[in-house]
């Protein structure tokens, strides 16, 4: 999975153009959010690793900032305070986690500024 960074304009339609486009491109969304951000629609999605969701925004005049590989982590719902876990272990182990949300089936898609540490947190933490 990647997250793909996009930058729409602050005005009406423009997700609903990205959301076309990427329809017509038969490329699925698989979670993610978005903002305002400076005027600017600040947005974050998840998408199969392998989708060209690069080009087909771009052929719609669309700007990717970023595509990013994601840790993906299932937190269990029935232990308070599971967040606040992860995101400690991932601080001590020297990771940012830059960018957080969940995709469709309840996951957590963490992008992080170093992907090879926050992977062995990531694992870590599955094995507890």
């Amino acid at each position: 999975m990647k997250d793909v960074t996009v930058l729409l304009e602050n005005r009406l339609g423009a997700l609903a153009a990205m959301g076309e486009a990427l329809g017509k491109a038969e490329i699925s969304v698989e979670g993610g959010g978005g903002w305002l951000a400076n005027n600017k629609g600040l947005m974050h999605f998840l998408f199969e690793s392998d989708a060209p969701v690069k080009s087909t925004l771009a052929a719609v005049g669309i700007p990717v900032i970023a595509e990013r590989e994601v840790l993906v982590q299932r937190l269990k719902q029935d232990v308070l305070g599971q967040l606040g876990m992860i995101a400690r272990k991932m601080a001590e182990a020297g990771v940012n986690i830059e960018t957080i949300y969940s995709d469709h089936d309840n996951q957590l898609i963490l992008v992080v500024d170093d992907f090879v540490k926050g992977k062995k947190v990531s694992e870590d933490w599955r094995s507890h």
